[in-house]
């Protein structure tokens, strides 16, 4: 059988295709870095732009992008772990009180029931002594021991830490020319339509990345403000996490919320500062739902809370936790193709080739 010049055309794409994903796969742990750091030159090159514009130098608006970004990032972490390090052997005082009073409301009313239940205060006092303090010599020498045993692993994490800012600045240093490469490498014949996708697709994911960096910033300076407010010990580090790490839709808000009514009720040992704290970040999430991300951020993806739920699911299922972190950014790639192919769809003669197509609601509806 011979084949055409369209189906041979069609395999050798076929062909390609698998040849890439093969490869990606082969090379995913080298790739993740030089990806990670597309990624911020993506996020930063307006910046850039901006800087060029004015007549900055493009190294140095490059240095800059690339400095305030590294000083942001050094500034959440001076700010959350010293705090929670310090914070943290307080729990061994905090805990046994908070479950003598558990024990005073749940035995009286395991009994009432026949049921013969207390918690050992003694056993856990003991546990969190073993956990929190006086381990310091067998810690330490867990930690020689997991350097000796993964040195590799470690000296590759701080490489790649090392290596994401660099690949990210010389990327910022040429991303028109690497842009104009790209370009270069689609079939002259598919360009028009290819640049008209890249279009869009960059004014979702543009508008997405940075309307959800504001939406971030917000609110962490709300949470920080508002726990502090009903009085949280924790309140900086924990509304700064929350803020930053509402980036991952429904995980990140329900993880800053855990931790800030285990906080408040280790601290308040009441059910009044408990609700205060569950307040601050029911009004948050009003505020984020109803304001900052639709004003920030806008409906351009257009994704339902059904399938943002999946797309975390998914991607986190094919790519662990990084895939959680891009699930959204990549799903809004994938809702501009899926919009086009609805459109070619919807036009194609398999649409309508009914013999009722009068009957057909038009193209966009149903």
């Amino acid at each position: 059988m011979t084949l055409t010049d369209s189906q041979r055309h069609a395999l050798l794409w076929l062909a390609l295709a698998v040849a890439g994903w093969w490869g990606v796969s082969l090379l995913a742990p080298v790739l993740l870095p030089f990806v990670v750091a597309a990624v911020l030159a993506y996020a930063l090159h307006p910046l850039v732009e901006g800087l060029a514009r004015r007549r900055v130098p493009r190294w140095l608006g490059a240095g800059v992008a690339i400095a305030l970004l590294m000083l942001v990032l050094l500034a959440v972490v001076l700010i959350i772990v010293p705090v929670v390090a310090r914070q943290w052997p307080l729990l061994r005082e905090q805990i046994p009180p908070l479950l003598e009073r558990l024990n005073a409301w749940l035995v009286p009313l395991a009994q009432r029931h026949g049921i013969d239940l207390a918690i050992d205060i003694d056993g856990v006092r003991a546990l969190l002594r073993r956990l929190i303090s006086g381990h310091e010599e067998q810690l330490l020498d867990g930690v020689l021991a997991s350097l000796r045993i993964g040195g590799s692993a470690l000296l590759a994490v701080l490489g790649n830490l090392v290596l994401m800012p660099v690949v990210a600045y010389y990327l910022l240093l040429d991303w028109e020319a690497v842009v104009a490469r790209a370009r270069a490498l689609v079939p002259p014949r598919w360009r028009p339509g290819v640049g008209d996708f890249l279009a869009e697709t960059d004014a979702v994911l543009g508008q997405y990345l940075r309307g959800q960096l504001l939406v971030m910033g917000v609110l962490a300076v709300y949470y920080a403000a508002a726990l502090a407010l009903v009085g949280l010990q924790l309140a900086v580090p924990i509304g700064v996490f929350t803020g930053l790490a509402v980036f991952v839709p429904y995980l990140g808000f329900g993880l800053g919320l855990v931790l800030a009514l285990l906080a408040a009720l280790l601290q308040f040992q009441s059910v009044v500062g408990v609700l205060a704290v569950a307040a601050v970040y029911g009004l948050g999430q009003v505020i984020e739902s109803f304001f900052l991300t639709p004003r920030l951020v806008g409906e351009r993806i257009g994704l339902h809370p059904i399938a943002v739920i999946f797309a975390l699911m998914a991607f986190g299922h094919l790519f662990g936790f990084v895939g959680v972190l891009i699930a959204l950014p990549a799903s809004a790639v994938l809702v501009v193709a899926v919009r086009r192919l609805q459109r070619l769809y919807v036009g194609s003669p398999l649409y309508r080739a009914r013999g009722d197509a009068g009957t057909l609601p038009p193209a966009g509806e149903g």
